[in-house]
């Protein structure tokens, strides 16, 4: 079997083990990039396309008769045409819970340095306002402690879970949002707008769904104290993010810490990006990215691969006869 890797650039730094994945195919091609108007000829006779983010819609795979799999380096499968997959007898299967430790530790990542205002204090140091100080310590902005915090969640997945765990060691207590779109409202579940006004933290990591885009704007900030916290490691549409610029500017939250924006990357600018927002920490949609969880989709890639071939696949996202599930 034949296998191409058509964006390898955006998963390895040159600090992965490809081993495993290269042990099973007769011969595999790797792409650091491929253009749109490259992905046809990038796959050529290829049986399997190994995929992050590079777009295979139908025009692509119609135009490649031999493709029979397709492994996303991914949970999320948005980039491929799974309708066009399915008719063109394509399985597509991806990586699911790999980036899960990762993307918890950055969420308390955000949540501490915000909260203990790591970043002024490093400003401060930087600028020589602890050399000359007064004092041998230096406590020129408030520093708050977890414990006896309320945490609340939205969207309470494995990932929603963990962080949920990692707060109740860190003694906060946890409160858990009813998802707007969810038919089956669950009886441990607050609505939205309840839990919004007793949290001290609001997580979020939900997807991003007609019911959940822009579903945390300026009414929900007026609901959260004006001490409150917002972490966002979901998906950027999920926020108003004019809203959330506007609610750091005039003390409506306290602050917010944000790894993902409406538009990645931001090449049109975006309105968190603006040099005036105080208590703001936005990093790249990086959480994910450890060593650690680049590697694990590699290990379970070549785990999808072999169970595929064996006649049992895993984490079928659609098959030759339509939908398996996410």
């Amino acid at each position: 079997m034949r296998a191409v890797l058509l964006d390898r650039a955006s998963l390895d730094l040159d600090d992965l083990n490809f081993n495993k994945l290269e042990s099973i195919f007769e011969k595999i091609h790797y792409f650091e990039v491929t253009l749109a108007a490259q992905t046809v000829e990038h796959i050529g006779t290829a049986e399997c396309a190994i995929v992050n983010k590079t777009v295979l819609c139908r025009s692509v795979l119609e135009r490649c008769p031999r493709l029979r799999l397709i492994c996303v380096l991914a949970t999320g499968t948005n980039n491929v045409d799974l309708q066009a997959a399915a008719a063109c007898g394509i399985t597509v299967v991806n990586c699911r819970g790999y980036g899960t430790a990762s993307l918890v530790q950055h969420v308390f990542m955000l949540v501490l340095a915000l909260s203990r205002n790591l970043l002024s204090y490093v400003r401060d140091v930087r600028g020589g306002h602890w050399a000359r100080a007064d004092q041998f310590c230096l406590l020129a902005h408030p520093i708050g402690e977890l414990e006896d915090r309320v945490l609340g969640i939205l969207g309470y997945g494995e990932i929603g879970r963990r962080v949920a765990q990692t707060a109740e060691l860190l003694g906060m207590s946890v409160r858990v949002a009813q998802r707007p779109g969810v038919r089956r409202p669950e009886a441990d579940r607050m609505r939205l707008e309840e839990l919004l006004a007793e949290v001290d933290v609001l997580s979020l990591h939900c997807p991003l769904t007609p019911e959940t885009r822009g579903l945390i704007g300026t009414a929900e900030f007026a609901r959260m104290k004006n001490t409150a916290l917002l972490i966002n490691t979901a998906r950027g549409g999920i926020v108003d993010e004019a809203a959330l610029a506007d609610a750091l500017r005039t003390g409506q939250i306290a602050g917010a810490g944000v790894d993902v924006l409406n538009e990645e990357p931001p090449r049109q600018g975006n309105p968190l990006l603006e040099l005036d927002i105080p208590n703001l920490i936005v990093t790249p949609h990086c959480a994910w990215g450890s060593r650690q969880a680049r590697q694990r989709l590699i290990e379970q890639t070549a785990e999808n691969v072999i169970n595929w071939l064996a006649g049992k696949p895993l984490r079928v996202v659609v098959g030759p006869g339509g939908a398996r599930g996410a």
